[in-house]
């Protein structure tokens, strides 16, 4: 074994841990002095232990995570950025970088001055896990200096916090452990490291894409697509098939797009995973969504509303009925802000009923129904059920057509009340989007409370915020005099933000309360853009612009965060009067001819 596991009493840690009795530890001893051979080693070629369980055993007792090298997770290139004879000399060899994270197997795990050296050399973070010596020599051998066949490519990790549970539905109870025997399959292992790091991430969504040069394995953080890994393309049919396995999915089939659900048990807990194959012209691709309960937000107040806005929001919900609206493009949000209004709803005395497609997260004292439009379970006709379930709230996922739009204002016309999304750009446009549908505005102005538009902006990572001043043009878009000479924060990146600058989203949110003055407009069909106005002059309403200017403002998120996800006012109007004439089916008004001098 090696120097720094030789200080631990291998016999007696081995005793201690019970995999071996007082009379073979006795027994290995008398063979070690007559042979002069290391003990831990002895005892593994002997038979009485396995390489893994004296490696796990001597990792518990230097308190880090061991591993046993068998055709691993180790990058060649690697080797070369340490170089082959350091590694020898150090007796530990590079298994794989995930961002700025390199883990090493090494012989001495609890080395400062060797890690320091590794930190110097690779500009990386250095995550030790201890090997055995000679398994380090023997795989520095098998991969310095040459091609690496793609078969030994993948380690077995003994780490007991990468669990996953294969074939479980997530209605079928409870979760129940997979993987958790010492040697797994090397793909297994890959898509556990996968899904374990983005969940530490606090990952939205996993990619897994062919590539010309292999496969990219890419996830989302704070909205934004970072790369995770890259196996060679060889590997590429084994993870797509692994994937597709535990999420119930047919792995012959690669013509088609599938959907499949898994549930993992990731760091002690639970973890559903939604998942889409789609074919593509250099192989399927895999999108893995992450529904990570512990991630979702429920409290209001810790959403990103403003004070006022928050009331407003708030009043809203408080009405005994009517329709309640959350607006916004895909990922921005919406869902939990509907989950933090049925939290602020739910209670024994309340029947909350919702129709979600699909449901993401389940919440107690909710009954959630399932959207299968492949048999006939509609929005429009899980909503015409609900009715007749006696609910006092009930929450639709989405509204997409005229149908479930009119359910929908029904339900809140008679005594209900209704939350639900549309996809529009802003709060004023969801009124034009419900007319367009079909809906009449003495309907609609009779049942709509309100409407909130929102989206998500990155916040500064606390650990590198740093003072700095925006760029003049920068300004001027957020319409701030830049004579002010005020100073804004921003984030200058580091480790903990994977060099960002961000660490996790806030919502920007536009509400607007239909007042009575509001619901005399939409009676009387008045456009978007008056609505807008008549909201913001005089019921205080601020667009999203002016929310995300607050914002930045007040040191939560960049300046130039906020104008990326938010549109300019005279972008709000362009986009609300192209709306009404659609919907009036007006084309749009023709540039005026330019004179021609003769």
């Amino acid at each position: 074994m090696s120097q720094g596991a030789g200080k631990i009493r291998i016999g007696e840690a081995l005793v201690e841990a019970g995999v071996l009795t007082e009379d073979q530890l006795r027994d290995a001893l008398r063979e070690q002095k007559r042979s002069g051979r290391m003990l831990g080693e002895m005892l593994v070629d002997t038979g009485a232990i396995t390489s893994v369980t004296l490696v796990r055993v001597l990792a518990d007792k230097l308190g880090v995570k061991g591993t046993v090298l068998r055709h691993g997770l180790i990058d060649p290139t690697l080797i070369k950025t340490l170089g082959e004879e350091e590694c020898e000399r150090l007796k530990l060899i590079p298994m794989f970088k995930v961002h700025d994270t390199m883990t090493v197997a090494m012989a001495e795990p609890q080395s400062l001055p060797t890690i320091d050296r590794l930190r110097q050399i690779s500009g990386c973070r250095i995550r030790p896990v201890l090997a055995m010596e000679a398994n380090i020599q023997e795989y520095i051998k098998k991969y310095a200096g040459g091609d690496v066949d793609v078969d030994a490519f993948l380690t077995s990790l003994v780490e007991s916090d990468v669990e996953v549970i294969e074939r479980e539905a997530v209605d079928d109870g409870p979760a129940t452990d997979l993987d958790k025997m010492v040697e797994g399959s090397p793909i297994v292992n890959l898509v556990n490291v996968a899904l374990l790091t983005a969940i530490r991430d606090k990952a939205s969504d996993i990619h897994i894409e062919p590539d010309k040069r292999g496969t990219r394995v890419r996830y989302r953080i704070d909205g934004v697509l970072r790369d995770l890994m890259k196996p060679p393309s060889g590997m590429h049919a084994a993870i797509i098939s692994r994937v597709k396995i535990i999420g119930k999915m047919d792995i012959a089939e690669k013509r088609l797009p599938q959907e499949g659900r898994v549930r993992i048990v990731a760091e002690g807990r639970e973890i559903d995973l939604r998942v889409s194959s789609m074919p593509t012209l250099l192989g399927e691709k895999l999108c893995l969504r992450i529904l990570d309960k512990s991630n979702l937000c429920v409290r209001m107040e810790d959403l990103g509303f403003r004070p006022e806005a928050l009331a407003t929001f708030q009043r809203m919900l408080k009405k005994p009925h009517g329709l309640v609206l959350v607006t916004g493009p895909t990922g921005s949000g919406k869902t939990t802000t509907l989950y933090s209004a049925l939290d602020l709803l739910r209670s024994p005395e309340r029947n909350i009923i919702t129709v979600e497609d699909p449901v993401e997260y389940q919440l107690d004292l909710i009954n959630q129904v399932h959207v299968q439009a492949s048999i006939g379970m509609t929005f429009a006709r899980a909503l015409r059920t609900i009715l007749r379930q006696d609910p006092d709230v009930i929450m639709v996922g989405e509204i997409r057509d005229e149908d479930t739009a009119r359910v929908a204002v029904q339900a809140a016309l008679t005594g209900h009340l209704v939350l639900a999304t549309l996809h529009t750009n802003d709060a004023p446009g969801a009124v034009a989007r419900l007319l367009d549908m079909g809906i009449e505005s003495y309907l609609l102005s009779t049942a709509l409370n309100g409407a909130v538009a929102q989206r998500l902006a990155r916040m500064i990572c606390p650990h590198c915020e740093t003072k700095y001043y925006p760029a003049e043009h920068v300004l001027k878009d957020a319409h701030i005099p830049d004579k002010t000479g005020k100073s804004f924060r921003k984030g200058a990146g580091c480790n903990v933000c994977h060099n960002s600058g961000f660490q996790g989203r806030m919502g920007i949110y536009e509400v607007m309360e239909v007042t009575p003055a509001v619901r005399r407009m939409i009676h009387h069909g008045a456009p978007s853009h008056e609505l807008r106005e008549k909201a913001q002059q005089e019921d205080g309403m601020l667009s999203l612009r002016q929310e995300g200017v607050k914002i930045a403002l007040d040191g939560r998120s960049s300046l130039e965060e906020v104008l990326r996800v938010t549109a300019s006012e005279d972008e709000v109007f362009d986009r609300l009067e192209e709306a009404e004439r659609k919907s009036l089916g007006n084309p749009a008004p023709a540039e005026a001819p330019t004179e021609v001098s003769p």
